[in-house]
């Protein structure tokens, strides 16, 4: 047997929905599988040569938890397929653990409840915000309280999501490091506001309002230093067009809402860390609407 795994990218929290907010984009990561006798995995593109390429990698960890879940044991061969940048707040990470769970479903013959999808992904990835996403695809709205309630949303089709991608690493592990441990209520009313403002402004399609609704009090302003010349790449964001300008995920990328100008945004926000010194790049997504999905190949 032998197929092909793809899982998208997703950008999450956009603003103040801090692990709670999260979108499926239309870049993937691809895992071609196919029964083996060991345990083998090739990484092609991101991460090449830095990713382990034994059974330390996350997609044959994921793999091997979902099968030991399900009682059984078949080893794999894997080629990695990557094009989701690395430690960028992209949920690259989330790819691989999805792709894993998948994986062990087909080769086992055996659908897993969402549920304990979750329960499996939870052991390497405890935050909904790309896992989910990654899995079904859209806009999505999760909350934990030691069971998850999920939902998934229209996301409008006008907009779509340039993403800026720096030449700077940062681990999901840094960016929290950095967090309080505490929030004023002020800080934490200021959140609830603006999340709510977003979902409504979404929902109304009053694009005006996103550059408020994305305003945040929980992380950007503590992870804003890990990254050099982030205000300023929002305000060159907002000069060229975009309705909302938001660190995505725990970074390094940011990302912009947009219903036209995608180039200028992207060009305009790059151009701010190219003066620093730091490469970048953009990418200019839609909304992945399906989520991870398997395909034979014969």
């Amino acid at each position: 047997m032998r197929f092909k795994v793809s899982v998208p990218a997703s950008t999450s929290n956009l603003g103040a929905g801090f692990d709670a907010l999260g979108l499926a984009l239309t870049i993937n990561n691809d895992f071609i599988v196919e029964s083996a006798d060991k345990y083998q995995v090739e990484v092609e593109g991101e991460g090449k040569g830095e990713l382990p390429e034994d059974e330390k990698n996350l997609f044959l960890r994921a793999y091997k938890s979902t099968m030991e879940y399900l009682g059984l044991n078949q080893p794999v061969k894997v080629k990695q397929i990557n094009r989701i940048p690395l430690g960028r707040g992209l949920g690259s990470s989330a790819t691989a653990i999805v792709g894993g769970i998948l994986a062990a479903e087909k080769l086992a013959g055996k659908k897993l409840s969402l549920p304990e999808v979750i329960d499996v992904a939870f052991k390497f990835e405890p935050h909904p915000d790309n896992v989910l996403p990654a899995y079904t695809g859209g806009f999505v709205v999760a909350a934990t309280n030691g069971d998850l309630s999920y939902v998934k949303l229209d996301f409008p089709e006008e907009l779509k999501v340039v993403i800026v991608v720096p030449e700077l690493f940062l681990s999901t592990e840094d960016s929290r490091s950095v967090l309080p441990e505490t929030y004023t209520r002020e800080d934490a009313i200021f959140n609830i506001q603006r999340v709510a403002l977003l979902m409504g402004a979404l929902q109304k399609k009053d694009f005006s309002l996103l550059k408020e609704a994305v305003k945040d009090r929980i992380h950007q302003p503590y992870r804003c230093d890990l990254i050099p010349g982030f205000w300023e790449v929002l305000s060159q964001g907002y000069k060229e067009g975009a309705y909302a300008v938001y660190l995505s995920g725990a970074g390094s990328c940011i990302g912009a809402l947009a219903d036209n100008n995608f180039d200028n945004i992207g060009k305009a926000m790059c151009d701010v860390f190219e003066s620093l010194g730091i490469d970048a790049k953009y990418l200019v997504l839609e909304v992945d609407k399906e989520g991870a999905r398997i395909e034979d190949i014969k």
